[in-house]
């Protein structure tokens, strides 16, 4: 035996023989795959959802699970976009497709092509969680609602152009108020119809007013009756949005009058049949125009007893006046009375006039007397304040400049004493530059550089040359002054 725990003397050719296959794991992988495809090609899963993921690309990703088993499943983009169901864990569906393996992982997985809910009761659980979710976001909500128009020129209609709807539509109008139609044919149930439905509601609001193809005023969604999942297109998330979002009055009209989609909560009305939809989109024409012959025919009535009761009340009312005669002679007598009347009241006016003037005038002469004592007491009293207030200014003003003299001269004093002039006065000097700022040190100044020097009494200007100064030499000692001889007038003291 070798190192490597190897028999050297067993080679390839002295394995022993045998008829069974050997396969790659590849070749194993290819060959169950394919007996897997063929033998489950097509087959219907049912099954609850579990771990449900929607893959950034588009894809789906989940499980399908009963009480003893967890199958993988696989929804491509392409499918997913055309399940028509709104998929989320712990939902029982039914799914359609085929089984293939996964050899990356040894894995097995179903490709779903299809998916329905897996039962009425499912589906009206989802429908009803799907319904508590528009409405918390207020899609169904009173004051989003516009009121449908009494007379709309043009009805935009959304149906099927080969059902008996869009007959019946015609025809309840035609009956009513003929109005001009505008279809946009859709489908109403299978694949991609909930798609179609919601593009028709957004391309009636796209198009503007005045436009080649007129805008409607209304619009119709309209569909015949059937079973639960023939209504479900309307159902549809995307239906039920556009229906909110359109700017154009809506009605909707899916189904018998006990069917109720979720379209008819966002719609802005809801009709319980197609035919129902046409007579509240328009009013009845006969109606209106005996409505309006009635109207007339009180108008006019109510005209006519209006004028008749002018004209009897101007017959009385002329009935009642007296004749102008005695109107003006009874004028002519009133005149007279206000005259004589006038005359005499004249002079008593005048006199109650001037009494009135004359008690005036006395209580204006009192107020005058009271006012003028009044005044002279007060003008003595401010004739005083202002002697004393003079007396006490004139004492005060010498005291007060004297104490402002005094720190005045006290502040100049130690101005002075800060001054470095008083410096230079013991002689130094200050040397400052070209620009009047002092040089306070030898390094800082060039040679050739020219200075001012300032001493107590004047400045020169100096150009520096760069030479050092001689060394300095003690100041010569002061000399001892001998005191003068004695001059005989003054005896020695010792």
């Amino acid at each position: 035996m070798n190192a490597k725990g190897h028999h050297p003397a067993m080679t390839d050719d002295a394995r022993p023989a045998t008829n069974i296959p050997e396969f790659s794991v590849s070749e194993l992988s290819g060959a169950l795959r394919k007996s897997v495809e063929e033998t489950f090609s097509f087959v219907r899963v049912r099954g609850e959802i579990s771990g449900f993921k929607r893959h950034s690309s588009g894809h789906f990703y989940f499980a399908l699970k009963d009480a003893d088993a967890v199958l993988d499943a696989v929804c491509w983009r392409g499918q997913a976009v055309r399940l028509g169901l709104d998929a989320q864990d712990g939902m029982e569906v039914i799914a359609t497709g085929r089984l293939t393996t996964y050899p990356g992982r040894s894995k097995y997985q179903m490709v779903v092509e299809r998916m329905e809910l897996a039962g009425q009761g499912a589906l009206l659980k989802m429908l009803e969680d799907r319904k508590k979710r528009l409405a918390a976001e207020g899609l169904f909500a009173l004051e989003r609602k516009r009121p449908i128009p009494f007379l709309p020129q043009v009805i935009g209609v959304v149906t099927s152009p080969t059902g008996a709807v869009i007959r019946d539509i015609l025809h309840r109008l035609a009956e009513r108020f003929p109005r001009r139609v505008l279809l946009w044919p859709v489908a109403v149930q299978g694949e991609g119809a909930a798609a179609q439905v919601a593009a028709a509601i957004r391309g009636f609001n796209a198009l503007a007013p005045g436009g080649a193809v007129p805008r409607p005023d209304v619009l119709i969604v309209a569909r015949g009756g059937g079973s639960l999942e023939d209504l479900m297109a309307f159902n549809e998330e995307i239906v039920v949005r556009a229906a909110a979002e359109s700017q154009i009055p809506l009605i909707s009209a899916v189904g018998h009058e006990t069917d109720t989609t979720l379209i008819d909560f966002a719609a802005d009305l809801r009709a319980p049949t197609p035919t129902a939809a046409a007579e509240k989109a328009v009013p009845v024409r006969a109606e209106l125009v005996a409505g309006l012959a009635e109207l007339d025919g009180r108008l006019v009535g109510a005209m006519a007893r209006g004028l008749q009761g002018r004209r009897d009340h101007l017959a009385q009312t002329f009935r009642a006046l007296p004749h102008p005669r005695r109107v003006m002679e009874d004028c002519t007598r009133r005149l007279d009375e206000r005259a004589e009347r006038l005359a005499k009241a004249l002079p008593q006016l005048v006199e109650r006039r001037r009494i009135d003037l004359a008690r005036l005038t006395d209580r204006l002469d009192n107020g005058l007397r009271a006012a003028r004592a009044a005044g002279l007491a007060a003008v003595e009293r401010d004739r005083l304040r202002l002697d004393e207030g003079g007396r006490r200014l004139a004492q005060a003003l010498p005291r007060l400049l004297a104490e402002y003299g005094q720190k005045v001269e006290t502040a100049g004093k130690l101005l002075e004493s800060y001054s470095y002039r008083k410096v230079l006065e013991r002689g130094y000097a200050v040397i400052r530059d070209g620009h009047g700022q002092p040089v306070v040190s030898a390094a800082a100044v060039v040679p050739g550089t020219a200075l001012m020097v300032e001493f107590s009494d004047g400045a020169i200007q100096v150009v520096a040359d760069g030479t050092a100064p001689p060394p300095s030499s003690p100041p010569p000692a002061a000399k001892t002054r001998k005191p003068p001889p004695p001059d005989g007038r003054q005896g020695s003291l010792l």
